[in-house]
């Protein structure tokens, strides 16, 4: 009989290969996707561990003998009460092995304070309704779309574009803008408050840059970019406007002119960006299913009772 446990020096050589085979990284995270389908390595994923102090990554193997079984890892997002999964990898046909390591993910990080915990997986991915089994949930879907050329930016009426920088004073502004346009349900997943949302914002690596579109005094579209070996790209604009839709499309791209490889990822609530980008030769390259769990129990607070009065309970 195995169980999930915490990476050990002795499972290096175990987890270069996985004997000799490479199984894919079921977990799907926004800095990574696209340009680096396959994800952390699981010899990275250990290194990150013992270095944990600095990374802020937890690493669990399921091993039988010398042979790792699988293996996850998990990541806090913008606060520590928020994580999410990074990778995940099941190198054997037996559900229970994915499920003891997503239950004790859970377990730790939920003893070290952590509230929810995110995992982000293809549409179509084997391990669905094993995650489901360990208590995760679908809230929303979301579709990847990429250009793989860079943009002539003649091909852009700069003239149209009036977006400016964001400053620190417009994170109100940017919360009522999600507000606005996110559906109840994912709103209640990722953040009913202003804090809650704050924490569960997702990594991009190296520094994004934001830049917001005001009209009349309130925040009407958001744009965040990162510029690394590749150009990505989100936009969260209020229901859609058709003009300017395509208004936040082309400073994306202007932002990124130059890159060979364009990505942009956008929730299901946001399809109306689709168009935009379909006309500016970008194409659906994949599908994900957003999943979240739970960690924190909320107390019931027990209710006074005098004597000649007491509290009827349902």
């Amino acid at each position: 009989m195995t169980k999930a446990r915490t990476v050990l020096p002795t499972d290096l050589v175990a987890l270069v290969s996985f004997d000799g085979r490479v199984y894919p990284n079921e977990a799907k995270t926004w800095d990574r996707m696209g340009a680096h389908e396959r994800g952390p390595h699981p010899l990275e994923t250990a290194i990150e561990q013992w270095f944990s102090f600095a990374t802020g990554k937890h690493t669990w193997v399921n091993v039988r003998g010398a042979t790792i079984r699988g293996l996850i890892s998990a990541r806090p997002r913008a606060k520590r009460s928020v994580w999410e999964v990074d990778c995940l990898i099941n190198a054997d046909d037996d559900a229970g092995i994915c499920l003891s390591l997503l239950e004790r993910m859970a377990r730790d990080i939920g003893r070290a304070g952590a509230e929810r915990v995110f995992l982000r997986l293809n549409a179509d991915s084997p391990l669905l309704d094993i995650v489901r089994s360990a208590g995760f949930f679908t809230y929303t879907q979301e579709r990847l779309f990429r250009r793989d050329e860079p943009v002539d930016v003649k091909m852009l009426n700069l003239t149209e574009i009036s977006m400016r920088p964001r400053s620190p004073a417009d994170l109100w502004g940017l919360f009522q803008l999600y507000q606005a346009v996110a559906p109840a349900n994912v709103r209640s997943i990722e953040g009913l408050t202003l804090r809650e949302w704050q924490a569960s914002q997702e990594r991009w690596g190296g520094r994004p840059r934001d830049f917001v579109l005001e009209e009349a005094g309130c925040i009407t579209a958001w744009l965040r970019l990162s510029s690394g070996s590749e150009g990505r790209f989100h936009i969260l604009a209020d229901n859609g406007r058709g003009s300017e839709t395509a208004v936040v499309v082309r400073a994306a791209l202007s932002q990124l002119a130059g890159k060979a490889l364009l990505l942009c990822l956008l929730p299901i609530y946001a399809d109306e960006l689709a168009p935009a980008l379909g006309r500016l030769d970008f194409r659906l390259s994949g599908e994900y299913v957003l999943l979240a769990k739970r960690l924190l129990k909320t107390a019931e607070e027990p209710a006074s009772e005098h004597v000649g009065h007491a509290v009827p309970v349902s």
